[in-house]
């Protein structure tokens, strides 16, 4: 009997909103204002990244369903909650779901969308097992939606949505490694040359905590440049504030329990940006 439960789990909605909340930011930065566009045009690509980002996360569950009975036994597939097939059931459907509705805003979103699915399946399919080449590919992925919101802001600002784009791509690229940290166990065992795996959780940890810092200090750039209002400056100062804690907790015990209350807790550190950066854009 099919799961809703577990269907609803396996596409981490908090994450697929998150992503369809960042294309949105993504228009809002390039275009100094979400006026300009017309509420079907940001529902539509808000689908987009949120569809796409649900087929991402049930894909990659599928493909790792022998490594999540290890690490994860909880996840919807090794509990029993959702099936293998249901997984790529799931994925098909958000994947037609996602690229219909970026179909919809125009050649360019699209074109940013295949890109961004064609990521995720290699990813899911080869990539993580290359370890940090396959984190650089997810976090490519996260940063796409800035893109493709941008050019629904307007070209002219697509500048501006590049440098949040760097942002989010150095933040999830650290939050990654730090979850091979948590998943080392799994992932050795699968072949999976994560950082932690090839090197240690100790130089995981640095690589991670490099990470955050370039993202904190990219993040001051916008200011600098005078790009965003006062309202961007309290939001960002928590994230970058809790990335700088996390990296020294992560510094000094980067085991596998603290390691994982390390990734937890970054997530809601960058949806606190997004909307430093959405505010910060708008007002």
């Amino acid at each position: 009997m099919v799961s809703l439960g577990g269907l609803f789990r396996i596409v981490r909605p908090v994450n697929s909103v998150m992503m369809g909340f960042a294309v949105l930011v993504g228009a809002a930065i390039g275009g100094g204002s979400l006026l300009p566009s017309s509420v079907q045009e940001l529902s539509l690509a808000f689908m987009a990244g949120f569809f796409l980002s649900g087929s991402a996360m049930a894909v990659n569950d599928y493909y790792d369903r022998e490594i999540d009975a290890i690490n994860e036994p909880g996840r919807p597939i090794p509990s029993g909650a959702v099936s293998p097939g249901e997984a790529l059931a799931v994925t098909g459907v958000f994947s037609l779901l996602g690229l219909g509705a970026a179909w919809f805003t125009g050649p360019s979103n699209l074109t940013i969308a295949v890109l961004a699915w064609v990521g995720m399946m290699v990813y899911s399919t080869v990539g993580k097992r290359t370890g940090l080449p396959g984190n650089l590919i997810v976090s490519g992925c996260i940063a796409l939606p800035f893109v493709y919101g941008g050019f629904i802001g307007g070209e002219a600002g697509l500048s501006h949505s590049l440098l949040f784009a760097l942002v989010a791509f150095l933040a999830n690229t650290g939050r990654e490694v730090t979850k091979g940290i948590v998943d080392v166990e799994g992932d050795r065992a699968s072949g999976i040359r994560t950082v932690a795996v090839s090197r240690g959780p100790s130089a995981a940890a640095w690589v991670s905590a490099a990470c955050y810092a370039m993202a904190v200090l990219v993040s001051v750039v916008p200011v600098y440049l005078g790009l965003v209002s006062f309202w961007y400056i309290p939001f960002v100062a928590v994230t970058d504030l809790g990335l700088i804690y996390l990296s020294v907790s992560l510094l000094r015990e980067p085991s596998r329990e603290n390691s994982r209350m390390v990734k937890n807790r970054v997530l809601p550190l960058m949806l606190s940006g997004l909307f430093g950066f959405l505010l910060g854009s708008l007002l």
